[in-house]
């Protein structure tokens, strides 16, 4: 039982669309491929995994400190003491030696990276699906045997008017999605007002529609939009200020009583429980959206769970950002209150398996080994480069 090689490259997920802070015309994203000795079915089992969306590719850090480090360790240092798998946490403390505390920046990215391959081949080995072994583990058996989803859209696009952002929205709808997501704070309020009020005519509701300011808004304008978006009773206000700005976020919230998300830039347990301790998020309403695959993997992710359990807020009221399987797998087997989903931007790392439906903004799981990626074609094709 030995990791026999560890593969990374950097692919593009380019688009000419834009939110409120950043475009993505440059954007890229790290695959990572361990390989093992073991072998399944024939072939050796190999575990993949990517970097969420709106972190650009971390294949200097991954080359130059995370990856050697693993090469360098005694194969049986990564192993479970039972020498029947990979130990996840012993690899994760391998690659975060002599790493200072703090500065949770983009290393969080390459190490959830590796973080999602380990996991990937940890089940694979096991031969049983991710969500399988993370209830059995964590959760004395029990998984959900389906999750909550939403379809995250509506970015900022050259010549996109509301009839298009409509069109987007109502083939959401039809593909099985309830609640749906759009980008505001790239404009003036009047016309993200108007953008709002369009899709509302598409999805009925106000509690049917997210938006998202990805942390654009100083206090005086988040303040001002909450006040605006009062009377649309949406399902929540995204992300206003500053990810670190807990004092913004603490006095949004003793104005906008509607349900607040932030968290999907926050990168450690720490930060996350700074984030329910000092930013005045009401666990009774509000979502937690912190992403394992940007945050030191799910390792980290257990430490992060642990730590807002801890602070009194219940695992259901996580409903992770970047919209990938990763985080599914997660939410089915740590009972977690829900995942993103991206049905068309970020391809081929969107999205699940091709045979999995959305019904009623809820999706089942593949029973395939792993975290499921040879079920979802496209994205496996990207992948299977790097094991060939």
């Amino acid at each position: 039982m030995r990791i026999v090689e560890i593969r990374e490259t950097t692919e593009s997920i380019a688009s000419p669309m834009a939110n409120a802070y950043i475009d993505f015309s440059k954007m890229t994203c790290s695959v990572v491929a361990v390989v093992t000795d073991v072998v399944r079915n024939g072939k050796p089992v190999i575990g993949y995994g990517f970097n969420s969306n709106g972190r650009y590719a971390a294949g200097g850090l991954l080359r130059e400190r995370f990856l050697p480090r693993l090469r360098e360790a005694k194969p049986d240092s990564l192993i479970t003491d039972d020498g029947t798998n990979l130990d996840p946490f012993k690899i994760w403390s391998t690659m975060m030696q002599n790493e200072k505390p703090g500065g949770h920046g983009e290393r969080s990215v390459a190490v959830g990276t590796v973080d999602m391959a380990v996991w990937d081949a940890v089940a694979k080995i096991e031969d049983r699906p991710l969500y399988r072994v993370l209830a059995d583990r964590y959760r004395g058996g029990v998984a959900d045997d389906k999750v909550w989803v939403y379809a995250a859209g509506g970015y900022y696009y050259p010549g996109k008017d509301d009839s298009k952002l409509q069109d987007e929205m109502r083939s959401y709808l039809d593909r099985g999605y309830k609640v749906v997501k759009m980008k505001i704070g790239a404009v003036p309020l009047a016309e993200d007002l108007r953008r709002i009020e369009a899709v509302l005519k598409i999805v009925g509701d106000g509690a049917n529609l997210c938006v998202d300011v990805n942390g654009r808004f100083d206090i005086e304008t988040a303040i001002a939009y909450g006040e605006a978006m009062k009377p649309y009773g949406l399902y929540w206000y995204e992300e206003a200020g500053d990810p670190l700005d807990y004092a913004l976020q603490a006095e949004l919230a003793k104005h906008y009583e509607r349900p607040l998300a932030t968290g999907e830039n926050l990168f450690s347990h720490q930060d996350a429980r700074n984030l329910v301790r000092y930013g005045g998020m009401r666990p009774d309403r509000d979502f937690l959206q912190y992403d394992c695959a940007l945050s030191y993997g799910l390792v980290e992710y257990l430490r992060t769970l642990d730590a807002i359990q801890a602070e009194g807020w219940s695992p259901r009221r996580v409903v992770p950002h970047g919209g990938h399987q990763m985080s599914l797998n997660i939410a089915a087997g740590l009972h977690l209150g829900g995942n993103e989903s991206y049905p068309d931007v970020f391809r081929p790392f969107c999205g699940f398996a091709d045979n999995v439906r959305v019904e009623n903004s809820y999706v089942g799981l593949p029973d395939a080994p792993g975290i499921g990626f040879e079920t979802k074609s496209e994205l496996f094709a990207v992948m299977r480069k790097l094991a060939e």
